[in-house]
């Protein structure tokens, strides 16, 4: 299966790419989208759209998987970012490609272990799991590595291949 992993924003757009296969992940590929500050919102997300598009019909996942929205304490940052989402999650619909979002704390659960784990242990953790020599830069393309495989280790669950199945304790 192949996950495009993407970190949704207005300047800087991560993007990475695994092939996931019986519980283990290879990195293939992975970068940024990036927009001029000097454009106004309206071209700028006319830009990422295309390019979210281009990247999609160029690396051709079968799913991909981008981070829901954490307002923090600069909200007038989340609504760039939003706006920069939004038109993403179109393009990914607009492609036919599956769609899943995952929260930063599901992402820090799944490649870290811990739910409020730091950037630094994910992307440590991302590059120890993907066998790399650096973690990934921009740290945009280290985090969308890191929501390709939180898609990666969720998608092969027991629990989600068997919708009955119950943990045991």
């Amino acid at each position: 299966m192949l996950i495009l992993g993407i970190d949704p924003g207005i300047a800087t757009i991560g993007f990475g790419l695994l092939e996931a296969d019986h519980g283990q992940a290879r990195m293939l590929r992975y970068g940024a989208i990036t927009t001029p500050a000097g454009l106004p919102l309206s071209r700028r997300l006319f830009q990422i759209e295309n390019d979210t598009e281009e990247l999609l019909r160029q690396l051709r996942p079968d799913a991909v998987s981008i981070e829901e929205l954490f307002f923090n304490n600069n909200i007038t940052t989340g609504i760039a970012v939003a706006h920069g989402r939004g038109v993403i999650l179109y393009a990914a619909e607009k492609c036919g490609v599956p769609l899943f979002e995952y929260t930063p704390s599901q992402v820090k659960q799944a490649v870290v272990g811990y739910g409020r784990a730091d950037k630094r242990q994910v992307m440590e953790m991302t590059r120890m799991l993907l066998k790399l020599q650096a973690v990934p830069r921009p740290d945009d393309a280290a985090d969308a590595l890191a929501l390709a495989l939180c898609h990666a280790r969720c998608c092969t669950s027991l629990l989600s291949q068997n919708p009955d199945a119950k943990p045991t304790v």
